[in-house]
């Protein structure tokens, strides 16, 4: 079931993905990513290989070790239940990234490349998105500092 479950999961996102990164104009791109909801799918498959095995997780990620981690991601239900927490994670800071590029007037095609890095190597995609949003001031919700009073 693991390897089921393995192959499930990227499919589930990858639908998202598609959208903000081929269309992230689209107004249909908004209706959909505009909910956090769209990493449900995934967390429901990292629930279903998670919880059964909760009292061989539990005592890794309470009182971690390298040698207790590897063991545990070294079973197919670990690989993909890790798996699943990356695509799950991944997707939902994707998302994050697509609406703060949106809400900064990013240009597409330098939000583009920032979310296949996000989707490939999530932390990269990240840093990489933090340090170019500066770059762009954000059009809704920003609010100017107060002057400084003399």
């Amino acid at each position: 079931m693991s390897a089921t479950l393995f192959g499930l999961t990227f499919a589930l996102a990858a639908p998202f993905w598609a959208l903000m990164i081929l269309a992230p104009r689209w107004s249909w791109t908004a209706r959909i990513v505009g909910s956090p909801l769209i990493v449900a799918p995934v967390l429901l498959v990292y629930a279903v290989l998670v919880l059964p095995a909760l009292g061989a997780v539990l005592p890794v990620v309470t009182a971690p070790t390298l040698d207790g981690l590897r063991e545990l991601l070294g079973t197919a239900d670990g690989a993909a239940a890790a798996w699943a927490h990356m695509i799950g994670f991944d997707l939902f800071v994707g998302r994050w990234i697509w609406q703060d590029a949106r809400d900064r007037g990013v240009p597409a095609a330098v939000l583009a490349p920032v979310l296949v890095l996000t989707v490939l190597l999530g932390p990269l995609g990240l840093a990489v998105h933090l340090g170019l949003r500066a770059r762009w001031r954000a059009s809704v919700g920003v609010v100017a500092p107060a002057a400084p009073v003399a």
